[in-house]
């Protein structure tokens, strides 16, 4: 695949950033050192791991030997584990499959969780402070203003199904109709009961 070497030049160059930058983190880094830890993407052809060193992390895309533990999950999940109490449910609802030492991805989840999280900190040695601040400040109004504008289009399509077009029903109407099939499904038993009764006789 032609994007690995640049999917993991990124990802090596990120990562490293938020971790290995703070000294504070460095107790919870040394358990990584020595460890390698492969994981492997649906949306991608080929594994990436990563190989945790003292002062640093390497990504690559071709690893011939063998790994301390193996992940298996799509993109979107691999994001959540930034949190790290959203390891032990996307392990049990089968989202993230891990092989091996699971302690790895238990002690990376720790890291990635103490870690900052500030966008214009990773963009900085890019493009400059000035720059990385103003990305980040308009990449933050961006995301509020496309969730608050899909939150008030998703209520206005519910309530032009509901109310003007009459697409979908309401809550109300779809009570009552519940309450008419049980009803309806109680006549029919009923007379299903009278039916074999009548064939007895």
């Amino acid at each position: 695949m032609l994007l690995t070497p640049l999917l993991t030049a990124t990802l090596e160059a990120s990562l490293n950033r938020l971790l290995y930058r703070d000294r504070s983190m460095k107790s919870a880094r040394s358990r990584l050192s020595g460890k390698v830890l492969k994981i492997t993407l649906k949306e991608l052809g080929t594994p990436i791991t990563l190989v945790f060193g003292e002062q640093q992390v390497d990504v690559v895309g071709q690893w011939d030997g063998e790994a301390n533990c193996t992940v298996m999950t799509r993109l979107s999940v691999l994001v959540k584990l930034r949190d790290r109490q959203q390891l032990s449910p996307l392990m049990r609802s089968g989202d993230l499959l891990v092989e091996g030492d699971i302690q790895v991805i238990q002690q990376l989840t720790t890291l990635l969780d103490m870690a900052e999280w500030d966008p214009a900190e990773l963009l900085a040695p890019y493009v400059g402070d000035i720059v990385a601040h103003g990305v980040s400040q308009a990449f933050f109004k961006g995301a509020g203003f496309i969730k608050s504008t899909f939150t008030r289009q998703q209520r206005y399509l519910g309530e032009t199904l509901t109310e003007e077009w009459r697409v979908a029903p309401g809550s109300l109407e779809f009570a009552y109709f519940q309450d008419e099939v049980d009803a309806l499904s109680q006549q029919v038993d009923a007379l299903d009961a009278r039916l074999n009764k009548m064939e007895t006789k």
